[in-house]
């Protein structure tokens, strides 16, 4: 459906998101276009709490956000005041203890409004639409420039009946440079038939420039420099391929298990939680081609193609476990056979990747918590040092915590013999970069959403691509064809997880253990 705010707009997804600032006065001159309203739905759960909201402080004290131009509401069921909500979110706002500080944290609350109302409530809506016209009004917005944007931190169900709300009572009447745009959450939906339902119903209200379906590993700043270290740097362009990767491990580790969420978590699993969206998209930047410019649409063109060249998954080549203790958890179903760890084997029918595996990876309980894409290198031929004895040669992109890259060579051992020995280039951003905070993902999402760039965020036949791939695994475990190995919390996992590598073809490197250095 097309809507004002999208047909003759200069600020809308399809002309504004191709512009680049080339100073921080650039972005301010564009915000000053008309006043902004950030509507946080949901505002008294976790997510917008621990995330949203402290994110939008982070952009405020930056300021991204000024306090001239924005004001930020509250929605949700509960009944409570401004100054609830307010007091609710004061301690998730890091903040320094100067009097600058201070004043910045006071200036930001004072932005926050909230309105109490049903998420399927016509009353609640207008009430809501009211308030962001007051503010529109006090703000001297010149008409149709005024921007509106929807954050849904709530779960899909109600994603229906609230965008429905919003659609009828809170748009932006604006056929110039305003808009609105709705931010969702994962997840989006639980298989393919669930997710195209979703997709459509949305797709009644909204059209793509409008939707931004948020995945915030998306924003993280080692996912976000995939493209560069790939694209940018010769000596990766004749490697990037078959003749020379055995094999790409994709993973995410947890030490630590459901702890509170087993009722939330025991409907999706792992591979819902974890593999199918966040895992998959970093796949998709190391495994997609180069697209033809840094334009969103090209970069998502490339990732969907890379998606629609994945084959169907091996069961074979599937690995789920259940860390014992899980169904102690009382929100848990007895019985359950969630997985809480899935090792699943990726495999592209194309000619860069044929024959190469990705492993996807993730799991609760585990020994170590840490996020990392680990590309590993075929063995040296004709090798005169044997130097096989030491591992594979590895590219590393660790992407949390201690965000860093290394690559893992043999080296000549320091000293009077002709030995090697394992070592590692390492670029540590801690330590190469100690005065520059690294942004938190929401903020980059969010600021990116209200520039109309929609390069870090999931396009519709992008996920459609996704849930092809993973909804004849995800019916199968469903189903309780494959059903989890019991493993121990603080293992690996389980050890058929670990043969399933060795199978893939991937070489585990003993005695070495990248250290992170110290400052």
């Amino acid at each position: 459906m097309s809507t004002p705010s999208s047909r003759n707009s200069s600020f809308n997804g399809n002309n504004f998101r191709s512009e680049s600032f080339s100073s921080e006065r650039d972005l301010d001159s564009v915000l000053e276009t008309g006043c902004l309203s950030v509507v946080v739905l949901g505002a008294s759960g976790d997510l917008a709490k621990k995330k949203t909201f402290p994110a939008l402080f982070n952009l405020f004290r930056q300021g991204f956000l000024q306090s001239n131009e924005v004001h930020i509401f509250g929605y949700a069921r509960t009944k409570m005041s401004d100054d609830d909500l307010r007091e609710r979110i004061h301690g998730y706002l890091s903040h320094g203890k100067g009097d600058e500080e201070m004043e910045s944290l006071t200036n930001f609350l004072q932005l926050i409004k909230y309105v109490s109302g049903s998420y399927d409530s016509e009353d609640g809506f207008r009430l809501l639409d009211k308030e962001i016209s007051e503010h529109e009004l006090v703000r001297k917005s010149h008409p149709g420039t005024s921007r509106r944007l929807f954050y849904l931190a709530l779960p899909p169900s109600v994603y229906p009946s609230v965008c429905k709300m919003i659609r009828s009572y809170c748009m932006n009447q604006s056929d110039l440079s305003g808009w609105t745009r709705i931010v969702v959450e994962k997840p989006f939906g639980k298989d393919l038939a669930s997710s195209e339902e979703l997709s459509s119903q949305l797709a009644e209200l909204f059209n793509e420039e409008q939707l931004y379906r948020i995945d915030h590993y998306l924003g993280k700043e080692l996912v976000q420099n995939l493209l560069v270290l790939r694209f940018a740097n010769r000596f990766f362009v004749p490697l990037w391929n078959r003749d020379n990767i055995d094999n790409v491990q994709i993973v995410f580790r947890e030490d630590f298990g459901t702890e509170g969420r087993g009722g939330y978590f025991d409907e999706y699993g792992i591979i819902r939680d974890i593999i199918q969206n966040h895992l998959l998209q970093v796949f998709c930047l190391v495994a997609m081609e180069k697209p033809v410019s840094l334009k969103p649409e090209h970069i998502r063109d490339e990732k969907v193609k890379v998606l629609q060249s994945v084959m169907p998954i091996a069961p074979e080549e599937v690995v789920l476990g259940q860390y014992d203790g899980y169904r102690d958890d009382p929100t848990v179903p007895d019985g359950s056979s969630t997985p809480t760890f899935a090792t699943v084997v990726l495999r592209i029918h194309n000619e860069r990747w044929e024959g190469v595996p990705f492993i996807l990876k993730a799991g609760k309980a585990l020994n170590s918590r840490k996020a990392e894409v680990r590309v590993q290198f075929k063995d040296v031929p004709g090798d005169i040092f044997r130097s096989k004895k030491h591992g594979r040669n590895e590219f590393v992109i660790r992407l949390q915590p201690s965000e860093a890259m290394y690559m893992k060579l043999t080296v000549k051992k320091p000293g009077l013999q002709m030995s090697t020995i394992l070592s590692e280039l390492d670029l540590s951003y801690g330590q190469r970069y100690q005065d520059v905070k690294i942004p938190e993902a929401y903020e980059r999402l969010i600021l990116d959403t209200i520039r109309g760039d929609q390069q870090h965020f999931v396009r519709r036949d992008e996920l459609r691509a996704a849930w092809e791939i993973f909804t004849p695994l995800l019916h199968k475990i469903d189903n309780g064809e494959l059903p989890p190995i019991s493993y121990k919390p603080g293992s690996r996992g389980p050890a058929e997880a670990d043969e399933l590598l060795a199978r893939a073809g991937y070489v585990q490197t003993h005695g070495y253990i990248w250290i992170p250095p110290s400052l």
